[in-house]
This record gives structure tokens, sequence and C-alpha cells, in this order.
């Protein structure tokens, strides 16, 4: 029943955080991230019980047939999203938290040969957008939002937006998406504990294109305190300019 549930759950976030998602046969045939998810899942189920080259098999069987690579040893918790997953590749001690969000080409790695723990875990609710390296073996907070093309190389807040090469923070607890007004799910036929497990799943911030620039606000003060400079130099040559009128009189 638990595993019901969790297969139930992998395909109702999809419907929830991808508006082209039309009907569950499309679901069930089309998106490469769940079939990923799913192989992963009977991976994990060997590997934890001892087997090394089966889970491993299956492991790369997904990776031919999806573009995603998750090995059967990362741990991930309910709720993952892969979006337009190709190139995604999630390391041997990733840990993954709930509702967590990550689309194409992102990498949660390593960053040498060290034994043990090696790559990152991520918090609940995370969102994670295209291109993104997170490296090492460290943690992402709850509520994180990681920029495309980013490289986390250090730890990262709850609630914190990171942008930038390497990694940096630009944001901390910026607006959050929620179900309704004030976060709750409102439907008198369902339970509180599905309530809450649907809140937490719409609490994911996903507009991960509207993220601060800080290199453009930079160039923006550069360009001001320039416009500033130019005023002053200009100011001054017209009182050198009437002291040299009134000289000349």
């Amino acid at each position: 029943m638990k595993l019901l549930h969790m297969l139930k759950k992998d395909i109702r976030v999809i419907f929830e955080r991808d508006p082209a998602a039309k009907s569950v046969l499309e679901v069930l045939l089309c998106y490469q991230g769940l079939h990923a998810i799913w192989m992963y899942r009977i991976a994990h189920w060997f590997f934890v019980r001892g087997f090394v080259v089966l889970p491993r098999a299956i492991s790369n069987f997904a990776r031919f047939l999806t573009g995603i690579e998750i090995h059967p040893g990362a741990k991930i918790g309910p709720g993952l999203f892969i979006d337009h997953g190709s190139g995604t590749v999630i390391g041997e001690t990733a840990e993954i938290g709930r509702n967590v969000t990550l689309y194409q080409g992102v990498t949660l790695g390593g960053t040498g040969k060290e034994k043990g723990k090696r790559h990152p875990t991520i918090g609940n609710n995370v969102v994670v957008s295209s291109g993104a390296k997170i490296l090492g073996s460290f943690s992402v907070g709850d509520h994180a939002k990681i920029g495309s093309g980013s490289v986390v190389l250090k730890e990262v807040p709850a609630y914190a937006t990171v942008v930038g090469i390497p990694g940096r923070v630009v944001m901390m607890k910026g607006k959050r998406v929620s179900s309704t007004a004030d976060g709750k799910i409102k439907n008198p036929n369902i339970s509180d504990a599905f309530k809450k497990e649907l809140t937490e799943e719409l609490d994911v911030d996903l507009a991960h294109d509207k993220l601060p620039d800080p290199i453009l606000d930079m160039m923006k003060e550069l360009v001001k305190k320039v416009d500033g400079l130019e005023t002053k130099v200009t100011n001054l040559e017209k009182e050198l300019d009437a002291k040299k009128n009134v000289k000349s009189i």
C-alpha cells in the first residue's frame, strides 16, 4: 500500500508542476523523468539488499532509455519531479528530500575521489533550474532555489536563492507559491493528512526565470556613478569657462 501511494504521488506531482500534462496515460507513456524515478526505485530496492551489478545494470538501462542517470545508492524522498530530464545526474551518496524539482542538465555530484558521503543533501521543496551543478557533500536548505547554470560549491541556507559561478546567495525568504492565500488546501472531502501532503507539494516556487541578477545590479550602479561623475565634470568645465570669461573682460 505504501508503494502504491508513492507511485500515485509520483504521477500527481507531474500534474501539479507541469501544465503540459494532459492525462494520466500521457504521463505514464511520455514522461522520461517518471520512468527514470520508477526504475531507480527498483534498482534502489536491490541495492539496499546487497546486490551490486543488477541495480547498476538497471540504472544504466534507465539512462539509455531516458538520458537520466540516478545511482541506485542515492536516497530520494517522495514527490521528486524531473522535468525534461536529459543530462540529469544524481550521484551515489546524494540525498533528496520531499517535493524537489530538478530541470534538465542538473548534476548532484562530487568533487573528487574521497570516500563516504561526497554528494549533496537536498532539502524539501527545493527547485534546481536547468544546467545547475551542485558539487560536494554539503546541504541545500528547504525551499531553496538554484538558478540556471549555477555551480554551487558550498552550503545553501533554507529559503535562499543562489545564482552564478560559483553560486552566491542573492535572495533570502522571497515570495513563495501556495495553493491558497493562507497556504492551505480547502476541501472537506479529503483527510487532514492528505490536505497537508498536498499543501507541501504545492508549496514549491517554480518561477526559476525570475531571479536576481547581481552583475546587472552592479553594472547599473557603475553607470549611475559614471553619470554622476560626468555631471560633476560638466559643471566644473562650465565654472572654469565662466571664470575665464570674467578674466578676459
